[in-house]
């Protein structure tokens, strides 16, 4: 998948992660705020190899790479 695929798959609530990621562990998921949310928007986080939820903000290789994929 390219990353427009990846995005709507998060957008489905699926999780993504890249082929060439060398951690298996790691997997992209899009939070949508509710009305007990203190966020507005829509964001994307990471879960790190240990476990640790942080914001994401994509890099032109991610952005550009073509081996995104659903993490079941």
């Amino acid at each position: 998948m390219n990353i427009g695929e990846a995005l709507r798959s998060m957008r489905n609530g699926k999780r993504v992660q890249r082929i060439g990621w060398s951690d298996k562990i790691m997997y992209l998921c899009m939070q949508i705020p509710d009305d007990h949310s203190k966020m507005t928007l829509p964001y994307i986080y990471v879960t790190t190899k240990h476990l640790e939820l942080v914001p994401w903000t994509c890099n032109q290789i991610d952005l550009l790479a073509v081996d995104w994929v659903v993490v079941e």
